[in-house]
């Protein structure tokens, strides 16, 4: 299997987790290949820190079997966006794709406004970039913060509405088709019903992919409530409408692929707010859950691998399928100090 989102911390948040540890756990779940986000600390947007991060994931992926990929991170500068497409086409598939933050997340990345966000496509269509640039959408005009009650996570749900991502979503597809983007787009961690139709509606226009997280399949912001879940991540949990909008278009296949958003914290950071929940175990709760819902296997092993690696270009994998997901889900959640999805796991 693979998982093209993953936060494996380690350098300056050693104690949340190490890349050794993630993909050791990664390797026990039945990954394959790790696709590491690029705002770690400190972030992955230049040559050097770029390498030293790759050199770091190849040692832990001789150590487990799991091969380690890498996101490129973009900012806000002409030429380190330009020395970005360069590094991706010198490193490719270490070097597996381009992240932008469409809004600010962990890590404080993010590229805000339509001109910040239309000038990195209009350098990406100069450079002819034609590999996956994966987008963190949430439009930072429309978030709120001031919503946001400390320590009541289902608050975070209305600081960061399904509008904010929505049209954030809808904002990039413009921007791409303006300027000539030749890339696929690809929209992470969507939460949102209203996203899911715009993306499936916007096909005919670009190559756009989305994946969808266990958590927005699995859980909705009154999962929230129960404090020691630590249910705050960035894009928040919606409503039962939206899960179940998510869960069915991995279902019907209108979402590409699954994607886990691993982001490991310290209790006491989340006690302090920190946004993002361990991933991989709620992965396998997922492979379970569309089983139980009747998704054949042909159509569990595009979404938990096959698709992502046609649309990176890694070619055409043999996808293993753990039999007992359900099994090393339970196994596997004491490798982290809580378990978001504790109350759903019943068989």
């Amino acid at each position: 299997m693979i998982d093209p989102h993953v936060h494996l911390r380690d350098w300056n948040q050693k104690e949340k987790e190490s890349v050794l540890h993630g993909l050791r756990v990664a390797a026990e779940a039945g990954f394959t290949d790790v696709f590491d986000m690029p705002n770690t600390s400190p972030a992955c947007t230049d040559r050097d820190t770029v390498l030293e991060r790759l050199a770091l994931g190849g040692e832990a992926a001789g150590k487990t079997g799991v091969s380690y990929h890498l996101y490129g991170g973009i900012t806000n500068d002409e030429e380190q966006i330009r020395n970005m497409v360069s590094l991706h086409s010198e490193l490719f598939p270490l070097v597996v794709g381009l992240k932008l933050f469409a809004g600010h997340s962990t890590g404080n990345m993010g590229i805000i406004g339509a001109e910040s966000q239309r000038k990195v496509f209009r350098i990406l269509a100069e450079e002819h970039y034609r590999g996956v640039l994966a987008v963190h959408a949430e439009k930072e005009e429309l978030i709120r913060g001031e919503l946001y009650r400390p320590g009541e996570f289902g608050t975070h749900s209305d600081a960061r509405p399904a509008e904010a991502e929505t049209e954030s979503v809808r904002d990039l597809i413009n921007l791409a088709v303006e300027t000539g983007f030749e890339g696929t787009l690809h929209i992470c961690h969507v939460s949102a019903a209203a996203t899911i139709t715009l993306v499936k509606e916007s096909r005919d226009k670009l190559r756009i992919t989305m994946g969808a997280t266990p958590h927005h399949a699995l859980l909705t912001r009154s999962d929230a409530v129960c404090h020691d879940r630590y249910l705050k991540m960035n894009p928040p949990l919606r409503t039962e409408e939206d899960r179940k909008a998510v869960f069915e278009a991995l279902l019907d296949g209108t979402v590409d692929w699954a994607e886990s958003d691993h982001a490991p914290h310290t209790l006491e950071d989340k006690e302090k707010g920190a946004s993002g929940i361990p991933g991989f175990p709620g992965m396998l709760l997922l492979l379970h859950r569309l089983r139980e819902a009747g998704a054949d296997e042909k159509h569990l092993e595009a979404l938990f691998g096959g698709n992502a690696a046609r649309v990176f270009g890694l070619g055409e994998r043999e996808v293993r399928l753990p039999p007992d997901p359900y099994g090393l889900y339970l196994k596997l959640r004491g490798e982290y100090p809580f378990d978001p999805f504790r109350a759903s796991d019943a068989v």
